[in-house]
């Protein structure tokens, strides 16, 4: 009883199951996919990551170092020992830094050694020392630091370029398979219609109402437009290969659309037209390379600086005075000045004449590459624009064309019309119906490019992703 009462629930539910396996693909889906999982955009992520490696190991010049330095005689006149331990900092914001210590020592030391003494319970100190010219608004550390930084930004820019091309070819790719499985689905339907009319032809030409030699033109249609079939199959599973490459499962591993997920129209797609200048990723990373220059042009601008370097001490010893004397106790200040300056300073003159001369460059390139972008943009819009009024023409004939071939077939059944006509009026609606996808396939592709040249990410399909 009780298996009964299941047997439908799980026919029920199986149904739902297949139902949904089958569900017509989007593009959504497709974009989704790509987005996530195709090779270019991960290798592109790889980079980025490489990239952030690199900045990480450049801000590594700031890490705080610790070292301590031991020593101890094991055998001579003297029996000194002593342990000097000290944390440096470099400054994020000066060329110096600052320290602290603390140091204790045993036993006694040679006059060349004296300073080692301290008293019972060691010395602290703490000190820093203050770039004033050379180093006091960059230096080697904070340059490569920041033209890390720079290496992260233009590696996320170039894989955001990376992925917008991904995505409209994912775009193109999928158009192309929609487009050829609706092909497919006309002229099988304009195949059905011949083969359906071969009985009733063969029923008048039994009676005499239709000479024979109509039933060998209808078979002559019915092989013409089966070949037409075959064709357009091969161009189907050509197109749903060529899709394989962007619709991919949850590893990574390409997926084959199957027939059933073919949508029952073409998708739309349409992207906005600019209003202003367009601000690509390729655009602002030439941009950040040329902040990048400025770097350069800063650090070797700051190598033709005098040095000139503010360096003081405090120390504290502790405890009751030890060997070295009454002059280790209390504290202790220390200031002074080291002053250097280069003579010739021909390295960073030439340093400074190359990254003048790759900033104009860059410059330069930036105002190119701006106006290719507006050119590519107005063309783009122009070709979109003409494929939209050419789909929207070839819409009106294929209306047009299915309502004479409708016509003509009432007319053929009512003996009004020959075969002749008839096959013509049909295969005109078919080719016309053709004409109106491939329209309507070419106005999304100059959709798409135009999403791509103006950088769309909602578009594409890229907004809510990994893909910065």
């Amino acid at each position: 009883m009780i298996a009964r009462l299941l047997l439908p629930l799980l026919l029920l539910w199986s149904a739902v199951v297949v139902a949904q396996d089958v569900r017509p693909l989007t593009l959504d889906e497709v974009l989704r996919s790509s987005a996530i999982n195709a090779p270019q955009i991960v290798e592109a992520l790889t980079r980025v990551r490489q990239a952030e490696g690199r900045s990480l190991a450049a801000d590594g010049a700031f890490d705080t170092v610790f070292d301590v330095d031991a020593q101890s005689r094991v055998a001579g006149y003297y029996d000194g020992s002593y342990v000097d331990g000290r944390a440096t900092r470099p400054l994020t914001g000066n060329g110096g830094q600052l320290y602290g210590g603390y140091r204790v020592s045993r036993g006694t030391f040679p006059i060349y050694e004296d300073k080692a003494y301290t008293d019972r319970l060691g010395e602290f100190r703490v000190g820093g020392l203050f770039s004033l010219l050379r180093d006091r608004a960059i230096d080697e550390r904070r340059g490569r630091s920041v033209i890390a930084a720079g290496d992260v930004d233009v590696a996320r820019l170039e894989r955001e370029m990376v992925a917008i091309g991904v995505q409209g070819r994912a775009i193109a790719a999928y158009q192309n398979w929609a487009a050829a499985g609706l092909r497919l689905k006309t002229y099988r339907s304009l195949l059905a219609l011949a083969e359906e009319r071969r009985g009733g032809i063969g029923r008048q030409v039994q009676l005499g109402a239709r000479p024979e030699i109509l039933l060998t033109e209808n078979e002559q249609n019915i092989v013409r437009r089966r070949s037409l079939v075959v064709r357009t199959e091969q161009e189907f599973d050509v197109a749903a290969n060529a899709l394989s490459f962007f619709l991919r499962d949850e590893r990574g591993e390409r997926v084959t659309p199957p027939a059933e997920r073919l949508p029952d129209t073409l998708p739309e797609f349409r992207a906005s037209r600019p209003v202003g200048p367009v601000d690509r990723p390729d655009l602002r990373a030439i941009t950040a390379r040329a902040d990048q220059s400025q770097i350069r042009l800063a650090l070797a601008e700051n190598e033709l600086k005098p040095r000139l370097d503010l360096r003081g001490e405090l120390a504290y010893d502790l405890g009751r005075t030890g060997l070295g004397g009454r002059s280790r106790d209390g504290e202790e200040a220390i200031v002074g000045l080291r002053f250097s300056v280069p003579l010739q300073r021909r390295q960073a003159k030439g340093r400074i004449a190359e990254a003048r001369a790759e900033i104009d460059g860059l410059l330069a390139r930036q105002r190119l590459i701006a106006d290719q972008i507006a050119v590519e943009v107005r063309g783009i819009v122009i070709a979109a624009e003409g494929a939209e009024r050419t789909a929207e023409l070839a819409r009106q004939e294929a209306e047009l064309a299915d309502r004479m071939a409708a016509a003509e077939r009432r007319r053929f059944q009512l003996g009004a019309s020959d075969f002749f006509l008839l096959n013509l009026r049909e295969e005109g609606a078919t080719d016309a119906r053709v004409r109106l996808l491939d329209a309507q396939a070419r106005a999304t592709l100059a959709a798409a490019d135009l999403a791509g040249a103006t950088a769309d990410r909602v578009r594409l399909g890229l907004e809510g992703t990994n893909v910065p």
